[in-house]
């Protein structure tokens, strides 16, 4: 691993390994005066999307409860490892090799045999993968990406999946959401604290789509 990492407790007493923190950014700096073209590692936090996400999963498991469930772009994948005793199998998949080791790791350290990580570019995504619910948390950040991102979506509509996404409300994604809206089926606002701040909070939109 190129982040040292840190097992952090959550919420119902999961324990995953994690970047720490504390040494995230100073890391990052040492990588890039070796490589100024590192980018920087947006998968390691835990942003507000995945614990508003987690706490969604928590009081309506019945959208993961026995299903195959898939999360992409999932990052250190809180929200699946929070639900992955009650799906029926787990996917969890991310651009970055290195998360997709350290969501390894995390599956061994859990002893977890229906759970399975894997390297995953929307922009390429396998004709014969699917499953019954799948996860986006906060994937919907950058404009550039929102065309191939809502393609991705609808073909996963097409074959029967239920999508959950959980985004922040910024005005640069509006015109995201609108395209949307023919899909939703429920929407709910959670507030989470801001870890890094550890007081304020963020309302965090919840939609649930499906045809």
């Amino acid at each position: 691993m190129l982040y040292p990492i840190t097992l952090v407790e959550f919420q119902g007493g999961l324990q995953l390994h994690v970047p720490d923190p504390d040494k995230l950014k100073p890391t990052y700096d040492q990588l890039v005066a070796i490589n100024p073209d590192t980018a920087f590692p947006f998968w390691a936090r835990t942003w507000p999307s995945s614990l508003a996400l987690t706490a969604f999963l928590g009081k309506e498991p019945h959208w993961i409860l026995s299903k195959h469930v898939l999360e992409i772009g999932a990052g250190i994948g809180l929200p699946s490892f929070s639900i992955a005793k009650d799906a029926l199998s787990l996917l969890v998949s991310d651009y970055s090799t290195e998360a997709v080791a350290l969501m390894e790791k995390n599956i061994q350290s859990l002893g977890l045999s229906n759970a399975k990580a894997m390297y995953l570019d929307w922009n390429d995504f396998p004709s014969d993968l699917s499953a019954d619910t799948v996860l986006f948390s906060d994937t919907n950040y950058d404009p550039e990406q929102f065309g191939a991102l809502l393609t991705l979506i609808k073909k996963l509509l097409e074959k029967g999946a239920t999508i959950i996404i959980a985004t922040p409300e910024r005005i640069s994604a509006v015109s995201f959401a609108v395209q949307l809206e023919p899909y939703v089926v429920h929407s709910v606002l959670e507030t989470v604290g801001i870890v890094e701040t550890g007081h304020q909070t963020i309302e965090i939109r919840i939609f649930v789509l499906s045809v």
